[in-house]
């Protein structure tokens, strides 16, 4: 019999339902308002620190909804409030009340009851114009770019001129710029200047006398100024949105904005401290050698011209030397984990194939002689000035790792000297997600309060009942109960829509509520296709019953091509456009994808449960 449908398609349609209503059903819980606190560098957050915070608040007038410390992690500390003015009151008391050995950031913490969270139902991330989230503005220092340029030429060359056996007396930065190359005599001298001269073409190179000294003075040449400078913004935009890709915020903005700044947007972000911590930490390594004169020069107080005075974390002064062996930027891999020998944490380096050529002749011929490993982080922080925030920013150089060379190192080594596990992990994806081409500090820093992300909310969500209500109104109206069912699978579609969104963890934006309003008119559309050839069926005079099957027959490859063509374009929009833009093609598909399946399948089923197998002699549409 016609217009009957097996029973596998009723508990698809069943299943599909179920599915789409738990996954839906965490976004009508919100979130709560809270601020964050995570440790760093193994400081204590336990229930003495939370206990002293809600009492600080509690003197203050702000009443906490829960506090709960992190059991996984172990070092975070969320505390929910009522509103999002308590939690922009809170923020200011905590961080008044802690030192910078914590992190403080305002989040949003989903409210889902835990029987939910445990079957993997999790609202859908908002978009930074929704929800709220972080905004911050990044300033490169291009001439922190060219300077470091400089001192990896003046390796280069050093070692150029090792291959050609040509001794030089030492190679010496110019403050201003530039490199000074100094040798005994003349003759070397003039060697000097036609091997670099030929081996790199990019520098310029002059022959010249130095307080009676022979020496060559090469500096970068524009050309190659503005190659490193261009170079270290890109490298710098692939770096961070590495790093965002590590702390799994979905559709963040990352985008250069003029010749030497980066946006970065975190829509919908879970741990906004952590991304504060991760993005604002500029780390890096640098591998020196120590100065075969630091005890004698420490001693004395007297500082050679080839050496660098840096601390150990102890706090225990030691001199370096000047030229690097090796930086970050041939890093490809670096995992922590724990140090067989010392049971100490540790970070597992692995080079590219010319840092590991680099590294593997630089440690060859000192076997026996002490290594160190220098942490170079640039931070910036606000600090209370006579009752006025004001930011500052401060360059850390700190010793992390003294050792003797054992072996001629290569391709694969370790690190150790960390304070912690965590700082290792920190250090270990920082190091993975690619070292930065040169310092960047955080400018501006925007948090978008909830306040502003709930008006937009509350006007979208007004456009879609709107636009939701009158398309039930007319389709009841018009096509009565052929209506009521289109209407019925009208609801379905949008609740499937929202729960494949919470599925995919995709970030809901406005041009993502646009689609979905967009998605609503295209549902019914389906409908009026097949509900007016069912009309036409039976005004040639065909049965009900034949009607329907042919009204849903003959309308299927015109709403399959009409829905097919607005597939393609969406598919267009999210290859080659950028954030919302890719929210709106989003929405836009999924709405396509549950709209084939609501607008024929779901609603053939109720049909079929109506008139199937049954002797109709009208049809109410």
């Amino acid at each position: 019999m016609i217009n009957q449908y097996p029973a596998w398609k009723y508990a698809l349609i069943a299943a599909a339902l179920l599915v789409g209503v738990v996954f839906a059903l965490p976004n009508v819980f919100g979130e709560d308002p809270a601020v964050q606190v995570s440790a760093v560098r193994g400081a204590a957050i336990d229930a003495t620190l939370r206990d002293r915070l809600v009492a600080r608040m509690k003197t203050a007038g702000i009443d906490a909804l829960e506090s709960e410390i992190d059991t996984e992690a172990g070092n975070r500390l969320l505390i929910r409030f009522a509103s999002g003015e308590d939690q922009l009151r809170a923020r200011g008391i905590v961080e008044d009340a802690l030192d910078r050995q914590y992190v403080v950031a305002l989040n949003l913490a989903p409210a889902t009851p835990d029987w939910l969270a445990g079957l993997g139902a999790l609202p859908m991330y908002l978009g930074l114009d929704l929800r709220g989230g972080v905004h911050f503005l990044m300033e490169v220092d291009l001439a922190g770019a060219v300077r470091q340029a400089e001192q990896r030429y003046a390796g280069d060359i050093r070692t150029l001129l090792r291959e050609e056996k040509l001794r030089q007396r030492a190679i010496t930065v110019r403050a201003n710029g530039g490199l000074i190359v100094r040798f005994n005599d003349a003759d070397h001298r003039d060697q000097a200047y036609d091997v670099v001269r030929r081996r790199m073409p990019e520098l310029i190179v002059e022959s010249t006398e130095n307080v009676g000294d022979p020496v060559l003075d090469v500096k970068l040449g524009e050309n190659a100024k503005r190659e490193i400078e261009r170079f270290a913004v890109q490298q710098n935009v692939t770096t961070l949105r590495n790093r965002v890709n590590e702390l799994g915020v979905a559709e963040p903005v990352i985008q250069k904005q003029g010749e030497n700044r980066i946006v970065v947007q975190l829509p919908g972000v879970q741990d906004t401290a952590r991304a504060k911590e991760i993005l604002g930490a500029t780390a890096t390594l640098e591998f020196r050698m120590v100065h075969d004169e630091s005890t004698a020069a420490l001693a004395t107080g007297r500082v050679p011209g080839t050496a660098k005075l840096y601390h150990e974390r102890n706090g225990r002064p030691i001199l370096l030397q000047r030229s690097v062996m090796l930086t970050g930027e041939y890093i490809t891999d670096a995992a922590s984990g724990i140090d067989q020998q010392s049971g100490s944490p540790a970070v597992f380096i692995t080079l590219d194939g010319k840092g590991a050529r680099l590294f593997s002749n630089r440690t060859r011929d000192k076997i026996g002689r002490a290594m160190a490993v220098v942490y170079i982080e640039h931070k910036s922080f606000t600090e209370l000035v006579d009752g006025v925030r004001k930011r500052k920013k401060e360059i850390v150089e700190e010793v992390i790792n003294v050792a003797t060379i054992r072996d001629q190192l290569g391709k694969r080594f370790q690190i150790t000297g960390l304070d912690s596990t965590e700082e290792a992990r920190n250090l270990a994806l920082l190091l993975r997600a690619g070292a930065l081409a040169a310092p960047i500090e955080i400018v501006e820093e925007r948090t978008v309060g909830p306040s502003l992300g709930q008006a937009n909310i509350d006007q979208g969500f007004r456009s879609v009942v709107i636009g939701f209500v009158l398309v039930l109104v007319l389709m009841a109206f018009y096509y009565r109960r052929f209506g009521l069912v289109a209407n019925l699978a009208l609801t379905v579609n949008l609740v499937l829509v929202v729960a494949m969104l919470s599925m995919l963890q995709a970030t809901l934006t406005l041009p993502g509520i646009a689609g979905i309003v967009l998605t609503v008119g295209m549902a019914v559309d389906a409908n009026v296709l097949i509900f007016e050839r069912i009309r036409e069926e039976i005004r040639n005079g065909n049965t009900p019953q034949a009607s329907i099957h042919a009204g849903y027959a003959k309308a299927f490859s015109t709403i399959a091509d009409a829905n097919i063509t607005t597939l393609i374009a969406a598919v267009l929009l999210f290859g080659f456009g950028t954030g919302p833009i890719k929210g709106f093609a989003i929405t836009l598909s999924l709405g396509i994808a549950t709209s084939m399946f609501t607008a024929i399948m779901m609603t053939r089923a109720v049909v079929n449960l109506m008139y199937g197998g049954r002797r109709v002699t009208a049809l109410s549409i």
